[in-house]
């Protein structure tokens, strides 16, 4: 939640944008989340069976569990900064990592060829003490926000965008909107290009927070490498890049409106993806 801040914007409410019950009537719900729209890019069959068929994943990958486990200790000690409570040492970030894995069934679980539950257990560990050890796990100014709820219109025609900012925090001059990510290895600069969109969107509707300073966006990337780096990669949003990442989206909620759903075959995708069997059985 976010502490001795204004409220982030509705920009509008629910009630008075047009395009919000089309994704009701589509979804059951009246806005669209960037997980739905990076979905459809990515296979928009994969949408119709998530999204709007509401069918369950066959099987879930040991990757995505391992990395909403640590995202969510990370942020328990960012949550201990805004409250102003003692700092969680390892022990308890190792309790919400290994919390992650208790919803899913083992056996629907799918691990990479070299991975198992213990060597992932053994990661999560170096990964998250090289995070308490690093500066990152320092803020620069004030915590204003964890996990906090954002919503508004960004596009007129397009539903509400609806989402949940992992940190927002603010120094003297400007407000930072952060991401926390896991990855295999470094980030290039590409990777940060490339995965910018949705803290440009969630940048766009969190600018009424502190008028006047500048946004920018960050990346907080802890490695799943052998000896586990933390990076920072921060940016100041350019307009520009705002404006075709908006552009996008519009595109995208076209076609989601318009029931354009079909396969997109990928190498890597398909090979973690849980509704194998229902593609396999689609026949448009």
């Amino acid at each position: 939640m976010i502490a001795n801040a204004p409220q982030l914007p509705v920009i509008m409410p629910a009630s008075t944008n047009p395009a919000n019950e089309i994704a009701k009537k589509l979804t059951g719900r009246d806005y669209v989340s960037w997980s739905a729209i990076s979905t459809f890019r990515t296979c928009p069959l994969k949408y119709k069976f998530r999204y709007i068929d509401g069918l369950p994943e066959e099987s879930v990958s040991a990757a995505l569990i391992f990395g909403t486990g640590i995202h969510s200790a990370v942020e328990q000690h960012f949550q201990a900064i805004l409250s102003g409570e003692p700092k969680p040492d390892l022990d308890a970030l190792l309790f919400t990592y290994r919390s992650a894995w208790l919803p899913h069934d083992p056996d629907a679980i799918s691990f990479g060829s070299s991975e198992t539950r213990v060597s992932l257990d053994a990661l999560a560990g170096k990964m998250l003490t090289a995070f308490l050890n690093s500066p990152a796990a320092s803020v620069q100014g004030r915590v204003l926000g964890v996990e906090e709820e954002i919503r508004g219109m960004l596009v007129e025609g397009v539903p509400d965008l609806y989402g949940r900012v992992d940190l927002l925090t603010e120094d003297s001059d400007s407000l930072v909107v952060t991401d926390i990510k896991t990855s295999r290895g470094k980030w290039s600069q590409e990777q940060v290009e490339d995965s910018g969109e949705q803290l440009l969107l969630y940048s766009h509707l969190a600018s009424e927070i502190s008028p006047g300073k500048k946004i920018a966006t960050r990346f907080l990337v802890l490695t799943k490498t052998k000896e586990p780096v933390i990076e920072e990669h921060v940016r100041e949003v350019e307009p520009g890049n705002v404006k075709r990442t908006l552009a996008g989206v519009e595109r995208v909620w076209r076609a989601i409106a318009s029931e354009n759903f079909y396969p997109a075959p990928s190498a890597v995708g398909c090979a973690s993806c849980g509704y194998r069997q229902p593609c396999a059985e689609w026949r448009g």
